[in-house]
Protein backbone atom coordinates (compact mmCIF):
# COMPACT_ATOMS: atom_id res chain seq x y z
CA UNK A 1 0.00 0.00 0.00
CA UNK A 2 1.48 3.39 -0.50
CA UNK A 3 0.74 6.69 1.82
CA UNK A 4 -0.93 9.15 -0.10
CA UNK A 5 -0.23 12.62 1.47
CA UNK A 6 -2.76 15.34 0.92
CA UNK A 7 -1.77 19.19 1.09
CA UNK A 8 -4.27 21.47 2.55
CA UNK A 9 -5.93 22.36 -0.97
CA UNK A 10 -6.44 18.86 -1.93
CA UNK A 11 -8.20 18.05 1.25
CA UNK A 12 -10.40 21.19 0.89
CA UNK A 13 -13.35 20.24 -1.76
CA UNK A 14 -15.29 23.55 -2.55
CA UNK A 15 -18.32 23.96 -4.37
CA UNK A 16 -18.09 24.53 -7.99
CA UNK A 17 -19.82 27.81 -9.42
CA UNK A 18 -22.88 25.70 -10.65
CA UNK A 19 -22.97 24.01 -7.20
CA UNK A 20 -23.02 27.35 -5.66
CA UNK A 21 -25.63 28.57 -8.11
CA UNK A 22 -28.21 26.23 -7.87
CA UNK A 23 -27.85 26.53 -3.71
CA UNK A 24 -28.24 30.29 -4.46
CA UNK A 25 -31.23 29.59 -6.16
CA UNK A 26 -32.62 26.99 -3.92
CA UNK A 27 -31.99 29.37 -0.82
CA UNK A 28 -33.66 32.71 -2.48
CA UNK A 29 -36.24 31.08 -3.33
CA UNK A 30 -36.67 29.28 0.23
CA UNK A 31 -36.46 33.16 0.81
CA UNK A 32 -33.81 31.87 3.52
CA UNK A 33 -31.76 35.24 4.38
CA UNK A 34 -29.16 33.06 6.63
CA UNK A 35 -28.63 30.28 4.21
CA UNK A 36 -28.33 32.61 1.54
CA UNK A 37 -25.61 34.39 2.85
CA UNK A 38 -23.73 31.22 3.77
CA UNK A 39 -22.97 30.99 -0.07
CA UNK A 40 -21.25 34.57 0.22
CA UNK A 41 -17.58 35.54 1.04
CA UNK A 42 -16.98 38.00 4.13
CA UNK A 43 -16.06 40.32 2.06
CA UNK A 44 -18.46 39.81 -1.21
CA UNK A 45 -19.60 42.62 -3.32
CA UNK A 46 -23.25 42.74 -5.02
CA UNK A 47 -23.53 45.62 -7.45
CA UNK A 48 -27.43 46.04 -9.14
CA UNK A 49 -26.77 47.87 -12.29
CA UNK A 50 -30.37 49.39 -12.19
CA UNK A 51 -29.44 51.51 -9.15
CA UNK A 52 -26.39 52.98 -10.19
CA UNK A 53 -22.67 52.72 -8.55
CA UNK A 54 -24.47 51.55 -5.21
CA UNK A 55 -23.07 47.85 -3.98
CA UNK A 56 -23.56 46.44 -1.45
CA UNK A 57 -19.96 44.98 0.71
CA UNK A 58 -19.54 42.40 3.06
CA UNK A 59 -22.00 39.83 4.53
CA UNK A 60 -23.72 42.39 6.96
CA UNK A 61 -25.12 44.63 4.40
CA UNK A 62 -26.04 41.58 2.16
CA UNK A 63 -28.05 39.60 4.88
CA UNK A 64 -29.52 43.13 6.01
CA UNK A 65 -30.60 43.41 1.98
CA UNK A 66 -31.86 40.30 1.82
CA UNK A 67 -33.77 40.42 5.01
CA UNK A 68 -35.50 43.83 4.30
CA UNK A 69 -36.69 41.99 0.77
CA UNK A 70 -37.63 38.61 1.59
CA UNK A 71 -39.96 40.95 4.34
CA UNK A 72 -40.85 43.10 1.10
CA UNK A 73 -41.58 40.42 -1.09
CA UNK A 74 -42.94 37.48 1.17
CA UNK A 75 -43.80 35.62 -1.86
CA UNK A 76 -40.47 36.43 -4.10
CA UNK A 77 -39.61 33.60 -6.44
CA UNK A 78 -36.74 33.42 -8.64
CA UNK A 79 -36.10 30.79 -11.50
CA UNK A 80 -33.30 29.87 -13.11
CA UNK A 81 -33.28 30.09 -16.93
CA UNK A 82 -30.10 29.60 -17.93
CA UNK A 83 -26.49 28.73 -16.13
CA UNK A 84 -23.46 29.36 -17.72
CA UNK A 85 -19.94 28.45 -16.25
CA UNK A 86 -16.60 29.05 -17.45
CA UNK A 87 -13.90 29.00 -14.67
CA UNK A 88 -14.81 30.61 -11.58
CA UNK A 89 -17.34 32.92 -13.05
CA UNK A 90 -21.39 32.01 -13.45
CA UNK A 91 -23.76 33.52 -15.56
CA UNK A 92 -27.78 33.18 -14.99
CA UNK A 93 -30.74 33.91 -16.37
CA UNK A 94 -33.54 34.09 -14.53
CA UNK A 95 -37.02 35.52 -13.95
CA UNK A 96 -38.98 36.06 -10.90
CA UNK A 97 -41.90 37.68 -9.75
CA UNK A 98 -43.50 38.39 -5.97
CA UNK A 99 -46.03 40.96 -4.34
CA UNK A 100 -45.12 43.55 -2.85
CA UNK A 101 -46.83 43.37 1.08
CA UNK A 102 -43.86 44.68 3.00
CA UNK A 103 -42.12 48.13 3.70
CA UNK A 104 -39.25 48.20 1.57
CA UNK A 105 -37.24 51.44 2.29
CA UNK A 106 -38.85 54.64 2.94
CA UNK A 107 -41.78 53.03 0.18
CA UNK A 108 -44.63 51.48 1.54
CA UNK A 109 -46.38 47.97 0.17
CA UNK A 110 -48.91 47.99 -2.32
CA UNK A 111 -50.09 45.03 -2.94
CA UNK A 112 -49.14 45.18 -6.41
CA UNK A 113 -47.43 41.57 -8.10
CA UNK A 114 -44.32 41.84 -10.35
CA UNK A 115 -42.91 39.49 -12.89
CA UNK A 116 -39.55 40.30 -14.31
CA UNK A 117 -36.66 38.57 -16.22
CA UNK A 118 -33.21 39.59 -15.24
CA UNK A 119 -29.22 38.30 -15.83
CA UNK A 120 -26.46 38.24 -13.03
CA UNK A 121 -22.28 37.25 -12.95
CA UNK A 122 -21.31 35.45 -10.12
CA UNK A 123 -17.03 35.31 -9.35
CA UNK A 124 -17.09 32.56 -6.92
CA UNK A 125 -13.88 31.95 -5.62
CA UNK A 126 -13.21 28.57 -3.38
CA UNK A 127 -16.75 27.86 -3.45
CA UNK A 128 -18.09 31.08 -2.05
CA UNK A 129 -19.44 34.23 -4.21
CA UNK A 130 -17.06 36.95 -3.68
CA UNK A 131 -18.57 39.41 -6.56
CA UNK A 132 -22.28 39.54 -7.98
CA UNK A 133 -23.70 41.98 -10.96
CA UNK A 134 -26.78 42.10 -11.43
CA UNK A 135 -29.15 43.59 -14.88
CA UNK A 136 -32.65 43.73 -14.61
CA UNK A 137 -35.04 46.82 -15.89
CA UNK A 138 -35.77 48.51 -12.57
CA UNK A 139 -38.85 50.96 -14.19
CA UNK A 140 -40.31 47.78 -15.29
CA UNK A 141 -40.10 46.24 -11.79
CA UNK A 142 -41.45 49.78 -9.96
CA UNK A 143 -43.62 49.89 -12.48
CA UNK A 144 -45.58 46.94 -11.78
CA UNK A 145 -45.61 47.24 -8.19
CA UNK A 146 -46.74 50.88 -8.55
CA UNK A 147 -43.82 52.97 -7.62
CA UNK A 148 -42.58 55.99 -9.32
CA UNK A 149 -38.89 55.65 -8.50
CA UNK A 150 -38.66 58.58 -6.59
CA UNK A 151 -38.27 58.53 -2.70
CA UNK A 152 -36.71 54.46 -3.68
CA UNK A 153 -33.59 55.69 -4.35
CA UNK A 154 -31.45 54.10 -1.30
CA UNK A 155 -32.91 50.95 -2.22
CA UNK A 156 -29.93 48.83 -2.73
CA UNK A 157 -31.53 45.16 -3.23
Amino acid sequence: MQNVIETESQQTKHKTPREVLLGWENAYNNRDPYDLIELYAEDAEVVQVAFGDVSLKGRKELLESFIKFFKAFPDNYTNLENLFVDGDWAIIEWNGGGTFTGEMDDAQPTGKSFKLRGCGFFHVIEGKIKFQRGYFDKQTWFGQIGLTGEGTSETKL
